[in-house]
């Protein structure tokens, strides 16, 4: 059976149902990959990474926070939600060294590991 390995912010819970995939870019590096993950309007506390054998998950919740009583919505584009994105990387990166970094509404998740 595959460890799991999970990494996140304090308040984020594992929901298996999403509503959303958010965008992501994959890079080969150097010395592994960086995985950069567009969450524009999350907060770090909502977000949550789980790995488990070549599967990188990135999890949590995008909350409507501007929302002021007695405003009526005119038009509404931008997904509030559950969201859950996995990426299958081509080697099991279970073992690998993580560095995990979120500003500007990105998470940069860089992978130190000799797979190719």
């Amino acid at each position: 059976m595959a460890e799991t390995r999970s990494f996140y912010f304090p308040s984020a819970a594992h929901h298996s149902q999403s509503t959303w995939k958010p965008s992501v870019d994959i890079y080969r590096c150097e010395h592994g990959w960086l995985v950069k993950c567009d969450l524009a309007g999350v907060r770090r506390n909502d977000i949550q990474t789980t790995i488990q054998g070549p599967r990188l998950t990135i999890s949590g919740i995008r909350r409507d926070w501007t929302v002021v009583e007695g405003h009526r919505a005119y038009s509404l584009e931008i997904t509030y939600d559950r969201f859950e994105r996995t990426i299958e990387m081509p080697c099991d990166i279970e073992r690998a060294e993580m560095e995990i970094d979120y500003r500007d509404g990105m998470l940069l998740v860089a992978i130190r590991t000799e797979c190719d």
